[in-house]
C-alpha cells in the first residue's frame, strides 16, 4: 500500500484550499482516520470521471460525524460537493453512509488524489 506523507500533503490539496497550511495535515489526518476505520468501498462514476461514491460504516454516529468533516472541508474548499445519505444496517447501534464527492473537472487531480489515498488507507476498500 503505497500512501501520501502528511509532509507532501500538496499532492490533492491545491492552491484553491484557503484552510491554513500550518492545519492542512490535520484536515487529511481527520480523512486518513475516516478512511481506515469506516470505508467499505470506493465506486468512481465512469461516464463522470470526477465523481465517486465511498460506502462507509461505523458507529451509529457516524453520519453526523462525517456530515461534520465534509461541511468543514467545504469551507475551506468550496470546489468540492458532498453529498451524504445515511443507509439502514442490521445491527442498530452501526450505520452505513453513503458518501458522493465530486468536483469540477479543473480540479480533477486533487479528487483524483484523494480517492486514490481513501483507496490505499480503506480496509479493503478497492
Amino acid at each position: 500500500m503505497t500512501v501520501i506523507p502528511l509532509s507532501d500533503v500538496s499532492v490533492w490539496v491545491p492552491d484553491a484550499c484557503t484552510l491554513p497550511p500550518a492545519e492542512q495535515p490535520l484536515r487529511v489526518a481527520e480523512f486518513d482516520a475516516l478512511f481506515a476505520d469506516a470505508l467499505v468501498e470506493v465506486r468512481r462514476c465512469v461516464a463522470r470521471g470526477t465523481r465517486a461514491t465511498l460506502l462507509l460504516e461505523g458507529p451509529s454516529d457516524l453520519a453526523s460525524h462525517v456530515q461534520r468533516l465534509v461541511e468543514t472541508e467545504s469551507g475551506c474548499c468550496s470546489f468540492f460537493a458532498f453529498e451524504t445519505v445515511e443507509l439502514a444496517h442490521p445491527d442498530p447501534v452501526r450505520c452505513f453512509v453513503e458518501l458522493t464527492v465530486s468536483v469540477p473537472l479543473a480540479h480533477s487531480s486533487v479528487f483524483d488524489g484523494l480517492v486514490s489515498r481513501a483507496v490505499a488507507i480503506g480496509r479493503g476498500a478497492q
